[in-house]
């Protein structure tokens, strides 16, 4: 028989099913976070007249598509 805490037991089952879960989410708010400045400012570069290449601006707008889509499907799927 083990004697291991049954609660600690399911922590490490979980945790060895998905390393490094808590790493990845902080991971996916930061580039969220970053990927949203970068478009306020490229917005605010644009209103200021400006130019900007379009290909730049694509790019931020997939970017904050992206990490915030990464971030949803990385969340806990038990709740």
């Amino acid at each position: 028989m083990s004697k291991i805490d049954p609660e600690l037991k399911k922590k490490l089952l979980k945790e060895s099913q998905a390393p490094f879960k808590g790493l990845r989410r902080i991971l996916w708010i930061a580039f969220s976070g970053s990927a949203f400045l970068g478009l306020i400012i490229m917005l605010s570069r644009i209103a200021s007249g400006n130019e900007l290449q379009q290909n730049n601006l694509f790019i931020q707008l997939g970017a904050c598509v992206i990490f915030p889509t990464l971030l949803f499907f990385d969340r806990n799927k038990d709740l």
